[in-house]
């Protein structure tokens, strides 16, 4: 293990790569020149919903082991292939959190949580199902992430999840206020990569930043289909030993949760039979 070594994933939810060109994201512009952006297929098996696909970003194995079909989790096989915050925090002695606001990744809802046991957990309930709300909730997130992050000195990993982007589609479809949440999303970005640098001990630490989507989106908002503006997802990731501008040659969202554990220096035990398999393979 390395003891140095740290990682923060931020998960954005339902964000159209094909759009991204077109909008103010430097912090995301930024991760992508110092190490990489790059886009994910939905594989076939995998419906294009949060469930499934939060579920193997996390867990770093396919539907068919975590048996998350939709954005009900019941049926999941978490205690056999948990997420990353937990594998870290009880098998491997890491110091994690996850935060966010959407109740089956936090609570016992829905056949929740997927995240089960990091070390810190925080949930911030939207107070209604808007996007005004859901832009509430990410900047509390955004809050309680960054407290976190300059709270715990002994923290290894974590993950924060932003909602607003796939609320804004889902009830206003993909024009002008979808395009705006995507760039609110990236000055919580920045607020967060601002929270790791402000950390006491940041000088000696050695972080691996990934962002992450989930799906994408129709042009009407909604998805779940199989069309390429719905199955395209992408990672942007930088830190030791991504070099600028390399994107894998083949990437995974099971491979995010992979590159998580080497980027700690922990080699994943083969008993986890992961499906991914770190960015520097």
């Amino acid at each position: 293990m390395d003891d140095n070594a740290r990682v923060l994933v931020i998960g954005i939810d339902g964000v159209r790569l094909d759009l991204l060109p077109e909008l103010d994201t430097p912090h995301l512009d930024g991760i992508a020149r110092a190490g990489f952006l790059a886009p994910v297929e939905v594989d076939s098996v995998t419906p294009t919903m949060s469930g499934p696909c939060w579920t193997t970003i996390v867990t770093g194995v396919g539907v068919s082991k975590h048996g998350v079909w939709g954005n009900r989790l019941d049926g999941n096989r978490l205690d056999v292939f948990p997420d990353f915050t937990t594998r870290l925090a009880n098998d491997c002695g890491r110091r994690t959190f996850a935060v966010g606001g959407w109740a089956p990744l936090f609570l016992a809802q829905q056949g929740g949580p997927l995240f089960v046991a990091p070390t810190r957990l925080r949930y911030i309930a939207p107070r209604e199902d808007t996007p005004d709300a859901w832009e509430e909730v990410d900047d509390r997130v955004t809050d309680d992430a960054e407290h976190l992050l300059g709270l715990d000195e002994d923290l290894h990993a974590g993950f924060v999840y932003l909602g607003a982007v796939d609320e804004t589609a889902h009830f206003l479809g993909c024009g002008k206020e979808y395009r705006q949440a995507i760039e609110a999303a990236d000055r919580r970005l920045g607020r967060l990569l601002t929270a790791v640098r402000d950390r006491p001990g940041h000088a000696a630490e050695r972080w691996t930043v990934i962002v992450v989507t989930d799906h994408g989106h129709r042009d009407e908002g909604g998805h779940g289909g199989r069309s390429p503006e719905e199955r395209t997802a992408w990672i942007a990731a930088c830190g030791p030993g991504l070099a600028a501008g390399r994107a894998p040659s083949s990437l995974h969202h099971a491979d995010v949760a992979a590159h998580v554990f080497t980027a700690l220096g922990i080699a994943p035990d083969p008993y986890w039979t992961l499906d991914g398999t770190a960015f520097t393979a």
